[in-house]
């Protein structure tokens, strides 16, 4: 679990310095409370990457405009002439709703400062990559494409209810290694969803120590059953943890219901449904949910980059899901899905990254649409 976690992190902090030998200029500050960051590369010339960075736990410092090492994840658009725009947005955590305004809040301030650049293109990973597509659905006219990576690309809802079902069922069947679903939705729990990295570093070892210490074969068995290797099982339930308590804060409540799921794919169905615990929806999951959420209903070209294993945002949340949307809209010819093999959330390499975004500026431009498939 280190390396990958370690790697995750990696992709919160957006990776290792960037030799200041790419960046010309650069324009920060404050939009409707958002901060933001523009990178202009040498010899710019009117060419624009507006980013969309993922989930950051509440607390967590520094924020993107801020931090230096931003600067290697969007090296693959500014070594190809491109300027890069990114907002902090004004809220940490789950900030879905906010990420999507305010990038555009941020491309309308680029417009009327820098002039409309002659093509334009939506990055993003993780959430940001979700910011992405539902930018491309929502204001796609402003764009030659997107380009999701390891995105949250389910509908939100889905995605978040998938952390809330992997903390009810792991309760359980280890009882007392978690806290439990109403304590982590229980009133005034703004400080508790605030926490540093190495906290949550620290709590999902200590977890990992006691759950292979009580019964490792099920609990290989109960990671496998949520698309985990059994050493990221750990830190995906602290990580689920946390964005639970985000979002109980932000919703005013818990808005999922489980009342009536009928779970299954464990080792005894019975005895996992009789045990587990059910709560009623106490806030309206349209509060935090309902707004941009995904429709499928693309018009400009998208190339999805995903790995084959994610320990965050596993395929059938990041491609399956979104591809039925689209292909319900009868927008498939707008839509390429390339896989790499990375082992972890977002464990993309610049050159993958590179190719890709190579691809779909091809098909925006000619025409022709990117090939599905792998990516070496």
């Amino acid at each position: 679990m280190k390396k990958a976690v370690l790697y995750f992190f990696a992709i919160f902090l957006q990776g290792v310095a960037l030799s200041q030998d790419f960046v010309n200029k650069v324009d920060t500050g404050v939009i409707n409370g958002a901060r933001y960051r523009i990178i202009f590369p040498e010899g710019w010339k009117g060419k624009l990457v507006m980013y969309a960075h993922g989930y950051e736990f509440m607390g967590i410092l520094p924020r993107q405009s801020k931090n230096p090492e931003f600067l290697k994840t969007v090296r693959p658009f500014l070594e190809r002439g491109f300027a890069v725009a990114a907002s902090d947005y004004s809220v940490q955590g789950y900030a879905f709703p906010q990420g999507v305004k305010e990038t555009e809040q941020l491309r309308q301030y680029f417009v009327k400062k820098y002039g409309k650049p002659d093509t334009a293109f939506i990055v993003g990973h993780s959430m940001g990559g979700g910011i992405t597509v539902a930018t491309i659905e929502n204001f796609g006219k402003y764009y030659n494409g997107g380009f999701p990576m390891c995105p949250l690309s389910s509908r939100p809802y889905i995605q978040v209810r998938k952390e809330f079902d992997l903390i009810a069922s792991f309760n359980a069947l280890f009882p007392g290694m978690m806290p439990s679903l109403a304590e982590i939705f229980s009133p005034g729990g703004a400080d508790k969803a605030k926490v540093s990295f190495p906290l949550a570093m620290m709590r999902a070892s200590e977890l990992k120590k006691e759950l292979f210490k009580k019964d490792s074969l099920l609990a290989v068995s109960f990671a496998r059953h949520f698309d985990l290797k059994a050493d990221d099982l750990p830190f995906a339930l602290m990580f689920g943890e946390y964005v639970l308590r985000d979002i109980g804060v932000k919703s005013g409540g818990n808005p999922f219901d489980n009342t009536n799921t009928l779970y299954s794919g464990f080792p005894d169905n019975l005895e996992i449904n009789r045990k587990i615990e059910r709560l009623a929806a106490t806030s309206d999951p349209e509060i935090i949910f309902g707004e941009f959420d995904r429709t499928g209903n693309i018009n400009d070209p998208v190339v999805l980059m995903h790995t084959t294993y994610d320990q965050l945002i596993p395929p059938v949340y990041g491609v399956i899901n979104f591809e039925n949307m689209v292909e319900k809209q009868g927008k498939t010819k707008y839509l390429t899905v390339k896989y790499t093999n990375g082992q972890g959330h977002c464990s993309f390499t610049p050159e993958q990254t590179g190719r890709a975004f190579d691809e779909l500026r091809a098909w925006a431009k000619s025409g022709r649409k990117a090939e599905a498939g792998f990516i070496k």
